[in-house]
């Protein structure tokens, strides 16, 4: 290949999205058989060029492939022209740097790989629960400011079971936020505890330093408390679940729920509603969490202890009367 030829390959490639063999030949002024050998040199010397056969083929210089032919000395122009030559050949002829510099200024810059996007275009965060009620009561910044002089608090604080707040005192190590709602985490009588903002009325800091246990952490005591509330057992609601619902019941009430195995349709205290059911176990603290399992409707039948039958009974019977 003569330099001339070389360098007119080079400027039809780069000024062509494609051509066939036959019209680059024309162009360059060789016979296709030529051009051809031309090509597979151009190729392994690392040129991006795709020849491609058939009758809607062609050859094409692949996207990125620019190549760099502006800083080629004449005598590097000269060695590229060398045509059939191995390395060792080339070597043998003094050529060998010249034709290495030459083939390294005109191959393709290769182009960095691109960097990984950041975390944060690719992640996002949510911990608000599923279909969640807005969360009310206390706002966290409001009690925050007070959690952060540490000194003791006195709250004005709801249980579930307490139909009016009362007042008592207690040593926080902070706030804990999970599945979109805030609690404050103290210590009362050198108990752990976790309350409910949407349960806190009111609030007072004293002037007494808080007083926490010795080797404790807000980190270690948050851990230790929800990890109990996954694992509490007040109540074991025991229900036949229509095997359809598994999944969603799965999803709802996450490892609350235990499923003890399939049981036939008669097999046990109360029918089976539906065709395929599994016997299932629900933790509950309290009996009145047992409303959770209205959602299941006819899907779901409680069969004990006895007083999660009957308040399903009369939850259903007040649910009826209303719209009946």
């Amino acid at each position: 290949m003569t330099p001339d030829r070389f360098f007119a390959l080079l400027l039809a490639l780069r000024t062509r999205e494609a051509i066939t063999t036959g019209d680059l030949a024309g162009q360059v002024g060789v016979s296709v058989r030529t051009v051809l050998r031309d090509l597979r040199w151009l190729q392994e010397a690392g040129f991006p060029v795709l020849v491609e056969r058939g009758r809607w083929g062609g050859v094409r210089l692949l996207p990125g492939g620019a190549l760099d032919t502006s800083r080629l000395t004449p005598a590097e122009r000269d060695h590229l022209a060398l045509d059939g030559l191995d390395d060792d050949q080339r070597r043998q002829l003094g050529a060998g740097a010249d034709s290495r510099r030459a083939r390294e200024k005109v191959a393709v810059r290769r182009q960095p790989a691109p960097s990984p996007l950041p975390l944060s275009a690719v992640v996002t965060t949510d911990n608000r629960p599923w279909f969640g009620p807005d969360t009310r009561g206390t706002d966290p910044s409001a009690i925050v400011g007070d959690v952060r002089r540490g000194v003791r608090l006195r709250i004005r604080y709801r249980r579930s079971e307490d139909v009016e707040p009362t007042w008592r005192v207690v040593d926080p190590y902070g706030l804990l936020a999970k599945a979109g709602r805030w609690y404050l985490v103290a210590d009362c009588a050198s108990v752990p505890r976790l309350y409910s903002l949407e349960r806190l009325a009111d609030w007072q800091p004293t002037r007494v330093p808080r007083r926490l246990r010795p080797g404790t952490t807000l980190t270690e005591v948050a851990a230790q408390l929800t990890s109990s509330w996954e694992t509490i057992e007040t109540l074991q609601v025991h229900a036949v679940l229509e095997a359809r619902l598994l999944d969603r019941a799965r999803r709802i009430l996450g490892s609350r729920l235990t499923v003890r195995g399939p049981r036939s349709e008669g097999g046990g205290e109360v029918p089976v509603v539906g065709r395929d059911a599994v016997s299932v176990t629900v933790a509950c603290r309290e009996l009145e969490d047992v409303r959770q399992l209205l959602q299941f409707a006819d899907g779901l039948t409680v069969t004990g202890p006895p007083e999660a039958r009957d308040r399903m009974r009369e939850l259903a019977t007040r649910t009826l009367h209303r719209y009946a």
